[in-house]
């Protein structure tokens, strides 16, 4: 598609948006407080798709994440806080100024180069910590990998991957020996400790963790509901199933 038909659907969009922020009742109550749980499982709804590899389903969840940028623009326009173009304006000049290795004389030789660029250009932006830009509502899980990312682009990082996994043995005999003392609170603690190294080490090996734990929960849930219909086809209810008797559907849905 030509940039020109391209531009003419995005104008559409705005149009149609107006016209329901006139119109609709539904379109007409709704703020930016209202719409931000809203935007939250849209989210979810495309990283599930991009999961699934279901591109047809991505382009339908990336036009309902559009659908809300416009709408929060819509709404900001009201109050002339800004609009539309004040938002594609300001993602343009910090794209700009933050790629000056493609829009000035700056020389990289890699990737990593161009992350640690980032940093360096965020703390000239105003930016007191390298971690002010991982956002506190994060999942844990998530933000976990961020701030890892963040410090790694200063320089704060192992050097061998096998640095890593000792720390993550060491936290690990931590944790067994908080068990055996019993102190609940402190088996929180070295649990998270576990955790975060586990991502730590993640990320050495190029495996984004959400992804993988994501994968496995899919994975679970696909087992877990052969063995609930091979149940449903003995009339019997899991409950009343033994583990062995379990097991034995278990391993047979391992093998699909």
């Amino acid at each position: 598609m030509s940039k020109e038909l391209q531009l003419q659907a995005f104008e559409r969009l705005l149009i149609i948006m107006d016209e329901l922020r006139e119109q609709c009742p539904w379109d007409k109550k709704q703020t930016l407080q209202t719409l931000r749980h809203l935007t939250i499982e849209e989210t979810y709804e495309l990283g599930d798709a991009i999961l699934d590899n279901d591109l047809n389903e991505v382009k339908k969840e990336l036009g309902d994440l559009l659908l809300h940028i416009v709408f929060y623009a819509k709404i900001g326009s009201e109050t002339n806080d800004f609009d539309i173009a004040d938002v594609c304006n300001e993602i343009c000049e910090k794209l700009i100024h933050r790629h000056p290795h493609i829009y000035s004389d700056t020389v990289v030789k890699d990737e990593e180069e161009v992350k640690q660029n980032w940093e360096k250009l965020k703390l000239k932006e105003g930016k007191k910590s390298v971690l002010e830009g991982v956002p506190r509502s994060l999942p844990a899980l998530v933000k976990a990998s961020r701030i890892q990312d963040k410090v790694k682009g200063v320089g704060f990082d192992w050097e061998e991957p096998h640095q890593v996994w000792d720390k993550v043995q060491e936290e690990l005999e931590e944790l067994q020996e908080e068990v055996k003392a019993g102190d609940q609170d402190k088996i929180e603690a070295e649990f998270g400790d576990v955790l975060f190294s586990m991502i730590n080490y993640a990320r050495f090996l190029n495996v984004n963790p959400e992804d993988a734990l994501e994968r496995t929960n899919k994975k679970f849930i696909k087992r877990f509901q052969y063995l609930e219909s091979k149940a449903g086809e003995l009339g019997k209810p899991l409950m009343d199933m033994t583990l062995a008797e379990m097991d034995v559907f278990w391993n047979e849905a391992k093998k699909l």
